[in-house]
């Protein structure tokens, strides 16, 4: 098949109709003897013509290795492709009963929200010896690192949330993938959510909290965190002192420092080493971290070689633990490239706005202000507060029907972690209900605590209704979303509104609520480069 044609269209040396390789017609004669006696086109015998045959077997010969060779990459590429399919670890995306979904914006397109989880696991013997404490080896881990990355429907902005690991929160009912086991709804830090059959209750606990809806996690370990720093070859960071944390390990020199492999780790962890010595510095420091990151991968400093892409590609693939919507590593590259779309400057990192209680063990939602977060991820909203154009709430299809009409559930949310319920609540609302024209509405014995009074429904042919209720009580657009944990309208008496018939005063004007974050998300820009600030008492 690689010689050349002769004269007649057929490659010299190509078996003709009724001749065979060893002679002519009827098989006779030697090699060579199947050409015309008249020596013309397809003669073979000759000096002159032997060393082109020997040219064109050489090239024969070269062609066939190359395919050979190239077969076998291609073969070995193939391999390599499952063998980083099969480092991935699956589980379902969540325990919970609220499956939510996004709306659509003008051009049909949904957001995409991905929950990263750091695992600080020590059932391993490379973990022990990164993370420390043998006393913790056999216990579940804990979620220490709960971050969402929020990318627009348009793909012009990412909003990355951090909610503090001892935050309190209701964590629903989860079953245990792996042995069956139910674990009851319970009030607890949101980090122990993880202990509860792992990270699908995470995701439950974080939708049942914010009302976003989560389409992919990824979580990964300590020693994922360091091989993943190495792979990257490095990431810069900076502080404003001499730091030097003995219970993370963390020793640096005042100003820029590129940390790899144990240090990136330790970077991660360091919690009394900076701002006040609480968890909410060291979100602050993993998000300086990520952007660092970040500029450095866009800048594609270090991804030009092919050995580090084969480090990051194993390292990445051994150290998650994924969702089982994520199929393997091109969906990963897919998603990588989604994200990569977002220019720097439109990245904006915030921590939840919180609140101390119960004498600093804890923090809470800060009402107010961290339901607005909330919900701009939720309306899509980006939090930098630079989209051109103001995004208004797309209107409900389905127009709501008479008052009387409106079924109406009523609960009572007003308990926090430092304050008792207040008794009768939900009573005393439903009366003002029934009062408004809503003769359906009607008590609920639960009790579902929360910072922000809300208005849910459980499928978006109700949507039209809840709002009208959220209207009729003075509530903003904003506290009504779409939930599966609720079979009818229902509204739940938030620690925010724990008197008085009206729906207290909000101090902003709606068109400032699509501004960007507040102010106590202590946003950061993808583009910034700041120090992080030492703690006084761990410096050298």
């Amino acid at each position: 098949m690689y010689d050349e044609p002769d004269a007649s269209g057929e490659p010299e040396g190509s078996v003709r109709s009724g001749q065979s390789r060893e002679g002519g017609e009827g098989g006779a004669g030697g090699p060579g003897d199947a050409a015309p006696a008249s020596g013309g086109p397809g003669h073979r015998a000759g000096g002159p013509r032997r060393p082109a045959g020997r040219g064109r077997r050489v090239l024969r010969w070269t062609a066939l290795s190359l395919s050979v060779l190239i077969l076998g990459t291609a073969g070995a590429g193939y391999l390599y492709y499952e063998h980083l399919n099969s480092n991935l670890t699956r589980k379902p995306l969540t325990l919970g009963d609220n499956q939510l979904k996004h709306r659509q914006n003008a051009e049909g397109r949904t957001p995409l929200n991905i929950l990263l989880l750091g695992s600080d696991s020590r059932n391993s013997e490379r973990n022990l010896e990164l993370g420390g404490s043998r006393r913790d080896v056999g216990r579940k881990p804990l979620a220490d690192v709960q971050m969402l990355l929020h990318l627009s429907a348009d793909r012009d902005s990412l909003s990355v949330l951090s909610i503090p690991r001892d935050t309190k929160v209701t964590i629903p009912e989860c079953t245990d993938p792996e042995d069956e086991s139910k674990h009851p709804q319970r009030i607890g830090k949101i980090n122990s959510s993880l202990q509860y059959g792992g990270p699908g209750c995470t995701v439950a606990t974080w939708m049942e909290l914010t009302g976003i809806p989560i389409d992919h996690f990824m979580m990964i370990d300590f020693a994922g965190v360091v091989d993943m720093a190495d792979a990257v070859g490095g990431v810069p960071v900076c502080v404003d002192a001499n730091i030097h944390d003995s219970r993370s390990g963390l020793r640096l020199e005042k100003g820029e420092t590129t940390v790899r492999g144990e240090q990136a780790l330790q970077w991660l962890r360091t919690r009394h080493g900076f701002g006040d010595g609480t968890d909410i510095g060291r979100a602050r420091a993993q998000h300086m971290y990520m952007n660092s990151m970040v500029r450095q991968l866009k800048a594609g400093t270090k991804l030009t070689d092919p050995g580090k892409l084969r480090s990051l590609a194993e390292a990445a693939t051994e150290a998650l633990t994924v969702d089982d919507g994520i199929e393997g590593v091109k969906d990963l590259y897919d998603l990588g490239n989604e994200l990569k779309q977002v220019p720097t400057e439109r990245i904006t990192m915030v921590t939840m706005p919180w609140e101390y209680s119960d004498g600093g063990s804890y923090v809470v939602p800060k009402p107010g202000d961290a339901e607005k977060v909330f919900s701009l991820i939720r309306d899509d909203i980006a939090l930098d507060g630079k989209d051109e154009k103001p995004k208004k709430e797309k209107k409900t299809s389905d127009p709501a029907a008479p008052a009387d009409e409106i079924p109406v559930q009523v609960r009572n949310g007003t308990r926090t972690v430092t304050l008792g319920p207040v008794n009768g609540r939900a009573g005393v609302i439903t009366e003002e209900l029934r009062r408004l024209g809503f003769t359906q509405a009607g008590t609920d014995p639960e009790e579902t605590p929360q910072a922000d009074t809300t208005v849910s429904y459980p499928s978006e042919d109700l949507r039209g209704d809840a709002l009208a209720v959220a209207k009729a009580l003075g509530l903003p657009g904003r506290s009504v979303r779409q939930s599966a944990g609720v079979e009818q309208v229902t509204v739940v008496i938030g620690a925010d509104w724990r008197e008085g018939n009206a729906y207290p005063e909000q101090p902003a004007p709606e068109e400032d609520d699509e501004r960007g974050a507040p102010e106590s998300a202590n946003a950061l820009n993808g583009d910034e480069k700041k120090c992080m600030n030492v703690n006084p008492a761990h410096t050298w």
